[in-house]
């Protein structure tokens, strides 16, 4: 038998959390606080993450709602980053990618969470799909 095929793989994902929550400014509030314990109990730091997780699930919330369909957050930590996944159901309404959101004007009430994003996320991105969702994702690497 060929060892190279038998040989086991090295997992990439160290440790990771998905959880289903509702479309609801409650549900974007429990995904910060889930984050935060989540990362607290795996001993890594959180502020920046925290600050991520609640524009996304903010996002999926006001933009990415769908009644009656969750949004849901992922976080993976592996080599040597945090992976953080927000994904709705309304893979039609596409955000502006990384380099492409444009700064609100003055006095503008919102516009401003995927700049955040921008500025504490080390990579950032947007795939589309499978129909009909979206995934929203930030990665942050750990050695900062």
């Amino acid at each position: 038998m060929n060892q190279e095929i038998v040989r086991a793989q090295r997992p990439t994902t160290q440790r990771a959390f998905t959880a289903l929550l509702t479309p609801t400014r409650r549900g974007a509030r429990l995904a910060r606080l889930l984050t935060v314990a989540h990362l607290g109990a795996w001993g890594l730091p959180s502020e920046s993450a925290a600050h991520i997780v609640a524009e996304l699930a903010a996002n999926a919330v006001v933009h990415g709602r769908v009644r009656g369909r969750d949004f849901r957050l992922s976080l993976a930590v592996g080599g040597g980053s945090l992976r953080i996944e927000v994904t709705d159901t309304r893979g039609d309404s596409v955000p502006p990618g990384p380099g492409a959101v444009e700064v609100p004007e003055d006095g503008a009430e919102s516009g401003r969470g995927l700049l955040i994003v921008e500025a504490l996320a080390d990579r950032w991105g947007i795939v589309p799909g499978p129909v009909p969702r979206k995934t929203v994702w930030a990665e942050i690497s750990l050695g900062r």
